[in-house]
């Protein structure tokens, strides 16, 4: 039985923190656009924001714990995953690689580059540096990646056969120049069947919080009652 969410307060407060903190604090960041399906834009600086007392949620409701877990070769997943740490408060975990890609590993026109022959090798599982402590304890995580000739890099198939979410929600989101999250979400969905999976999005990587922010109230996180 799925186990029941208590998003709607603290989803509504932090979005309307989220909103406040932009009106005050605006951005601008710039594109230089994709060269190729491994090229992502370069990196948007850190989102940071702490949230007004008023905008608390309610000390006697139950606080989800919410997770984004996101794996970013040049930073523009990273800039994402920080404007729904900035929106939800959630707690932010980086996949990391135990060999971290190099530029020769993202070129896609080599054949023989990292990223392609990991893409083409239904096996493949490139080892990671950890897992979150726990991931059973989250209620709610965003998975963010890029996107790598139509789906996510394997190294995401790793993460996710190596943590057990059980069955909390998960939100996948990713980044890319044209390439829509298509049938990426789908194959991840396979290796965590116990989820409560939601659609996806995808995002430019300069995505601002006011973006992120939108998608994130369209979820209709609020009516999150598997158990009712």
């Amino acid at each position: 039985m799925k186990r029941i969410y208590r998003i709607i307060p603290m989803l509504t407060a932090l979005l309307l923190a989220a909103a406040l903190a932009a009106c005050g604090d605006s951005q601008t960041q710039s594109s230089s656009g994709q060269t190729s399906a491994f090229r992502e834009e370069a990196e948007p600086e850190s989102v940071a924001s702490s949230l007004p007392q008023a905008a608390q949620p309610d000390e006697q409701e139950k606080t989800p714990r919410v997770l984004v877990a996101y794996f970013s070769a040049t930073g523009n997943t990273r800039n994402v995953a920080q404007q729904l740490e900035a929106v939800l408060g959630a707690e932010l975990y980086e996949i990391l690689p135990q060999e971290p890609y190099t530029e020769a590993d993202l070129d896609y026109n080599s054949e023989d580059c990292r990223a392609n022959q990991e893409q083409n090798d239904p096996d493949a599982r490139p080892a990671i540096s950890g897992t979150p402590e726990d991931p059973g304890q989250y209620d709610l995580a965003f998975l963010g990646y890029p996107i790598w000739w139509g789906q996510a890099p394997k190294i995401l198939y790793t993460f996710l056969e190596s943590c057990d979410f059980g069955d909390a929600a998960i939100v996948p989101f990713c980044t890319s120049g044209s390439s829509s999250i298509g049938s990426s979400a789908e194959a991840l969905q396979e290796l965590a069947p116990d989820a409560d999976w939601l659609p996806g999005q995808r995002f430019g990587g300069d995505a601002s919080r006011e973006e992120v922010a939108a998608w994130v109230e369209s979820l209709g996180l609020d009516k999150l009652n598997p158990a009712g």
